[in-house]
């Protein structure tokens, strides 16, 4: 007999705010699947206050509300159990971002919490990565954010390290990281990966989600490092108006995807991988699952 749970999970990032609801389906002696109801994203670029001006802006605010609202009411429609609402980098930045935080409660019943990378890396591993990857590979894991990347290493199946830089696409479209947090992640990258064998990239991110879903290739397949430095030169000869005409990139990703396919890029050069897997997972996947294994200590919501 099935068991059929609805969770959620509320991402709000530098670059945009994604509800997700995912079905969990229980079945006596096989195991859990969790497969996506819905996933709703709303353009509100925080890091854009955050990391200019120090703040989030009265306007953003208001659109921050509306949709915790919007929010809620899908997930109360949609009958979700059990949800938990993250705020990542910008957030963290943002000088009244508790008091925000406080705001969206009253207004909308939505508790946010303000996680730190140490822990966003956490909810990241949560996601089940041996589903796609033989455990026989070394991983290098990338999450490639607006204000933040986290970089999280496995070997042989076990999670060995994990390091968060302040360097995501709306610092590097505002001119916010300085040659020396490169430095440091290549630092940190070749130190890691010295001597492990057969290592592989697993990106997550809407911008690699978006090349490859252009790359039409099998979701099982890889992006191979030279794709994908093709890629980079492509999108760097096209102006803004034609990705956004020409390939169809939303306004909000046609200027992020270029700092995004940068990092993803000099990543693999560091560490020398070949290839790099796009599985859809995230902050959004890897939160149901943390709630739903009780993993990590999260403070969930009920409706």
């Amino acid at each position: 007999m099935l068991n059929i749970k609805k969770y959620a999970a509320i991402d709000i990032g530098s670059n945009a705010m994604r509800l997700l609801i995912m079905n969990i389906i229980e079945e006596e002696g096989k195991e859990t699947i969790f497969s996506k109801s819905s996933l709703i994203r709303v353009p509100v670029r925080l890091g854009q206050d955050a990391f200019t001006i120090g703040k989030i802006s009265e306007e953003s605010q208001e659109r921050m509300v509306d949709a915790m609202k919007a929010f809620y009411l899908l997930m109360k429609v949609n009958k979700v159990e059990r949800f938990m609402a993250c705020a990542t980098s910008a957030m963290r930045d943002a000088a009244n971002g508790p008091e925000i935080v406080d705001r969206i409660y009253k207004e909308s019943g939505i508790k946010i919490s303000i996680i730190d990378g140490k822990k966003e890396a956490m909810i990241i591993a949560s996601s089940d990565l041996k589903h796609f990857i033989n455990s026989s590979n070394s991983i290098l894991y990338i999450d490639v954010g607006g204000g933040s990347t986290e970089f999280t290493l496995f070997d042989k199946g076990k999670q060995i390290n994990s390091k968060s830089f302040k360097n995501g696409t709306v610092r590097l479209l505002n001119n916010m990281v300085e040659e020396s947090v490169w430095t440091d992640i290549e630092h940190w990258i070749k130190e890691e990966t010295k001597g492990l064998e057969n290592l592989i990239v697993i990106g997550s991110g809407g911008n690699i989600n978006k090349i490859f879903k252009m790359s039409g290739k099998a979701q099982d397949k890889p992006l191979t490092y030279f794709y994908l430095h093709k890629q980079l030169v492509r999108l760097n000869t096209m102006s803004y108006e034609d990705r956004i005409s020409v390939l169809g990139l939303n306004p909000d990703r046609a200027d992020v995807i270029i700092p995004a396919i940068k990092i993803y890029n000099n990543a693999m050069k560091w560490s020398g991988a070949k290839y790099i897997y796009v599985p859809k997972i995230g902050v959004s996947d890897g939160i149901v699952k943390a709630i739903y294994h009780n993993k990590i200590k999260l403070d969930y919501q009920t409706i």
